[in-house]
């Protein structure tokens, strides 16, 4: 089954750019050559990468020096941030989740309720919604809520809370704030001081092209003296090579949350996708995704198929998520566009397309060819 380039739906999951074969390849070649000379240089280098995957990331977040360092995925993040705050920050008061959230953090919020003593409240869809509206939201998020952790944007409708709305109602019950920015870093503009937040994690995956276990961690800075993270290591020290076991000391910044050696294989193969982005214009690969977002969602509605995402630019992400009715259906669509050539994915009955900066007009003009076809031939 061969694939198209030009048809490539799939930026909610990994991500792909022009050259990212080449960078990456040349990426892993120096690294290989250093890694494997009989020398002392290695450290030096690989350090050096992890650095710079940090400060690129820092970059994009707008975040201060000292403030982001790397984790080996979203969950891992948040799991740093909770276990590292002051005892009894969360007990006896509650943790604000969505339903859309990633699942992997409702998994690992339900298990740090018992542990950590907070009481888990997760906002559901209404009847007949396909998203948590922001409004629902805010009228669980009342003065006993410690934290919640909001999702920007979700991988199921692509729905996009509105962060100005959400978050100053949080800093006005005086909760902490972390965001999940997973499904549109690299895509939509974000600063974590616009508005300011407490935390934030994301992947490299997805629209920013990296690699997997290549994770990004932000702490306020103002937060960062009254954290204790509970896994911590040489790494977490200001001189890691304190060698005292008797001196324990927390770095005084954001390197505090790092513990053993890192993992830097990830954060070096991502370096080349981040540079790609830094470097490209992200408002023409913003409008590139909007009309393509457009074209699709004509093409939906003529075939009679239900949008789940968000019709409003300002409300949604990248993706389009179209319900195709069952599993079945969703299946053999999926099976029809990978015939053709063209990369896609789907949950349960939910077909999901991402249209990116190597997607192009005429392939999604042939996706809803193919996909009309598929759905005429069902019925």
């Amino acid at each position: 089954m061969s694939t198209r380039k030009d048809g490539y739906f799939l930026y909610h999951s990994i991500g792909q750019y022009p050259e990212k074969e080449a960078d990456l390849a040349a990426a892993m070649t120096d690294l290989g050559a250093v890694w494997s000379t009989s020398n002392d240089r290695q450290w030096p280098y690989l350090l050096g990468k992890r650095a710079e995957f940090i400060d690129l990331w820092r970059q994009l977040l707008g975040a201060p020096a000292g403030s982001v360092t790397t984790c080996e995925n979203v969950t891992q993040g948040v799991h740093m941030f909770l276990t590292a705050l002051p005892e009894n920050r969360l007990r006896g008061r509650k943790v604000l989740v969505a339903e859309d959230c990633f699942p992997s953090n409702h998994f690992l919020l339900t298990r740090l309720q018992d542990r950590l003593g907070f009481d888990l409240v997760t906002v559901r869809a209404r009847q007949g919604a396909d998203w948590v509206a922001d409004e629902d939201m805010i009228a669980e998020w009342d003065s006993d809520v410690a934290l919640t952790l909001i999702t920007w944007v979700s991988s199921t409708t692509s729905h996009r809370v509105n962060l100005e709305n959400l978050v100053p109602h949080g800093r006005a019950k005086g909760s902490l704030i972390g965001i999940d920015i997973t499904q549109a870093a690299g895509l939509l503009p974000f600063s974590v001081a616009a508005p300011e937040v407490d935390f934030a994690v994301s992947t490299s995956l997805k629209w920013m092209c990296g690699t997997p276990g290549a994770g990004a961690f932000y702490v306020h800075p103002d937060l960062i003296p009254d954290c204790k993270p509970e896994l911590r290591g040489w790494f977490s020290q200001d001189n890691p090579f304190n060698w005292d076991i008797d001196a324990f000391d927390y770095a005084p910044d954001i390197r505090r949350f790092d513990n053993g050696t890192p993992a830097i294989l990830p954060a070096a193969a991502t370096v080349p996708a981040l540079k790609w982005h830094r470097d490209a214009d992200t408002d023409a690969i913003l409008a590139h995704n909007r009309h393509l977002s457009d074209l699709l969602i004509a093409g939906i509605d003529d075939i009679g198929l239900k949008l789940l995402t968000p019709r409003a630019e300002q409300e949604r992400g990248g993706s389009l998520m179209i319900s195709l009715g069952s599993n079945a259906g969703a299946s053999r669509a999926l099976d029809d566009l990978g015939r053709a050539g063209f990369s896609a994915d789907t949950r349960g009955a939910t077909l999901r397309l991402s249209p990116g900066v190597q997607t192009t007009e005429e392939a999604c003009r042939e996706v809803l060819d193919a996909l009309k076809s598929s759905v005429s031939a069902a019925v």
